[in-house]
């Protein structure tokens, strides 16, 4: 199963952790270029995404130490919890490793060359315009979450109540396909088949985008928690409330593809 469990900043004891992140150090130099404070709807995908750029510009050099834990959490204004996450995620991606002892804390390694066959994946996307397939799809998402929570019938809310559970059963290596089936549900019972049509070009593309990045299980748990919330909203006939949530969901895949993609 793709999902287990609530783990994201808002839930009560990690948004009170977070919460209680106290102020940065002063003259900490290049991170505040860099590192900034995080939105609590997507605070996981967002310190992911400012913790590679710090990687990929080089302001830690391979070899040398990141900050302390105490320093990021302070500047993205996360809990330790979740910076640990994130840091997780870059350990299983060979891109930092975990040293104990006095002199001991995160380190970062020299970068590896692409693995086998994910050239062909950057050749495919390398003409592909990533901020306006991403700005395109929060559009498009966001428009279907709103049309749909102007009414639906019985049966329409059944199937997307069908795909949403089909998204919560499913193991890991099918959940993009139903997340993908889900999201179509949304564009399909939108009412318009040109935004339908729209999206499922868009859609393509953006698989093409997430299928150069790796699939992260603390990610697809706070996802499938967006797309509950999305569900209810629109099957509370609130558009307000499905069309921000949607943009929070796309918002939260957009910031992991420029993380890794930059």
């Amino acid at each position: 199963m793709a999902t287990s469990g609530r783990a994201d900043d808002t839930r009560p004891a990690a948004a009170a952790a977070d919460a209680a992140v106290g102020e940065p150090d002063a003259a900490t130099g290049p991170l505040d270029s860099v590192l900034r404070p995080v939105r609590a709807g997507n605070g996981f995908e967002e310190a992911l995404e400012q913790v590679l750029q710090l990687l990929r510009l080089g302001l830690v050099p391979p070899g040398e130490r990141l900050p302390s834990e105490r320093e990021l959490s302070q500047h993205l204004r996360i809990s330790r919890v979740t910076l640990r996450e994130v840091l997780k995620v870059l350990q299983d991606q060979d891109m930092v490793e975990s040293r104990r002892g006095r002199y001991g804390g995160t380190f970062v390694l020299p970068r590896t060359a692409a693995p086998e066959g994910s050239g062909e994946l950057r050749r495919r996307i390398a003409a592909v315009d990533v901020e306006d397939t991403l700005r395109f799809r929060e559009v498009l998402e966001a428009g279907a979450a709103g049309l749909c929570a102007e009414g639906l019938t019985a049966d329409a809310e059944l199937r997307l109540r069908g795909a949403l559970d089909a998204t919560q059963g499913a193991r890991l290596e099918d959940y993009r396909r139903q997340d993908t089936l889900l999201h179509l549900t949304f564009a399909e019972l939108s009412g318009s088949r040109t935004l339908a049509a729209q999206y499922a070009a868009v859609r393509a593309t953006l698989n093409e985008l997430l299928d150069c990045i790796p699939l992260l299980v603390r990610n697809l748990e706070h996802s499938q928690q967006q797309h509950e919330a999305v569900v209810e909203a629109v099957l509370d006939r609130d558009a307000d409330a499905a069309r921000e949530m949607m943009r929070e969901h796309c918002g939260g895949t957009a910031a992991l593809l420029r993380g890794f993609l930059a």
